[in-house]
C-alpha cells in the first residue's frame, strides 16, 4: 500500500539541504532493531529468577543477607552532616514519588512527538513497578533496621526497596527509549550515568539507616526484572504494529 509510518516520519527528518537525518533519541520514533523475542524473553526469564533468589535470600537471611548488619554499622559510623545533606538529598530525588513524576513527564514528551507505544511503556513500567514493589512489601513484611539508627522517616516494610525498584525501572526505561540512533560513546556514557545514580539511590537507604542492604539488592533486581518484561512486550508490540502497517494492513 505505501511506505510504513516510521518512513514518513524520516521524511519530516530531510532538512533543506536535501541531507536525510535518521532520528534518535526522545525526539521521533527511531529505526526499530531486528525483532529478538526469544532472546528477550530468556533475558527477562533469567533476571526474573534472579529477583526471586534476591528476594529469597534477603528474607530468609543468606547470601548478601549475612553482611546486613556489618554494612549497616559501617555506614553509621561513616556518617558527617555532609555526607547525610547529600545522602538526603540523593533519596528524595531519587524516590518513588519523584520518579513517577518524572516517568508521566517522559510520557507526556513521548505522547507529545507522536510516540505512542514508547508513552505506554514509560506509563505501564512505572506503574506496575509501584504496584510490584508495594505488593511485594505487603506480602514478606519485613521489618526495617532499627529505629534508633534511622535519619529518615519511612512508613512502610523494609523488603524490596522502593526507591532501589523504581529507580532502576524508570532510569532504564529512559536508557531504552534514548538508546536507538545513538553513537557508541554516548551510549556506554548513558549507561554509566544511569548505573551510577542508581546505585548512589539505592545505597542513601542504607546509610540512612532505612533499608537493610539485602533490600536494595532485591530491589534493584525485581525492578531489572519488572523492567526486561515491559521492554519485551513493547518490543514485540511496535514491531507487531510495523509489520501490520508496512503491508497495509
Amino acid at each position: 500500500m505505501g511506505r510504513s509510518t516510521l518512513h514518513n516520519n524520516e521524511d519530516k527528518d530531510r532538512t533543506a539541504d536535501g541531507v536525510e537525518h535518521a532520528p534518535a533519541g526522545l525526539t521521533a520514533p527511531p529505526a526499530l532493531p531486528r525483532p529478538r523475542p526469544v532472546r528477550d524473553a530468556v533475558v527477562a526469564v533469567v533476571l526474573a529468577l534472579a529477583a526471586a533468589g534476591g528476594l529469597v535470600a534477603a528474607f530468609t537471611g543468606v547470601g548478601p543477607a549475612q553482611a546486613d548488619a556489618q554494612l549497616l554499622d559501617e555506614s553509621v559510623e561513616a556518617r558527617s552532616s555532609g555526607l547525610t545533606a547529600l545522602a538526603v538529598a540523593v533519596t528524595n530525588i531519587g524516590g518513588t514519588v519523584a520518579m513517577a513524576v518524572l516517568a508521566v513527564a517522559v510520557a507526556v514528551w513521548c505522547w507529545y512527538v507522536g510516540r505512542r507505544a514508547d508513552a505506554v511503556l514509560a506509563i505501564a513500567a512505572m506503574g506496575g513497578g509501584f504496584a510490584l514493589f508495594d505488593g511485594l512489601k505487603n506480602l514478606l513484611n519485613r521489618p526495617r533496621p532499627p529505629v534508633d539508627n534511622r535519619l529518615v522517616a519511612v512508613a512502610n516494610e523494609s523488603l524490596p526497596s522502593g526507591h532501589a525498584t523504581m529507580s532502576i525501572i524508570v532510569v532504564g526505561t529512559i536508557v531504552v527509549l534514548a538508546w536507538p540512533g545513538r553513537g557508541t560513546a554516548a551510549r556506554v556514557a548513558m549507561v554509566a550515568v544511569a548505573a551510577a545514580w542508581v546505585i548512589a539511590v539505592g545505597l542513601t537507604r542504607v546509610y540512612l539507616g532505612v533499608h537493610w542492604f539485602s533490600d536494595v539488592l532485591a530491589g534493584w533486581l525485581v525492578g531489572g526484572a519488572w523492567l526486561a518484561v515491559c521492554v519485551t512486550v513493547w518490543s514485540w508490540w511496535r514491531s507487531r504494529r510495523l509489520v501490520t502497517e508496512t503491508s497495509g494492513g
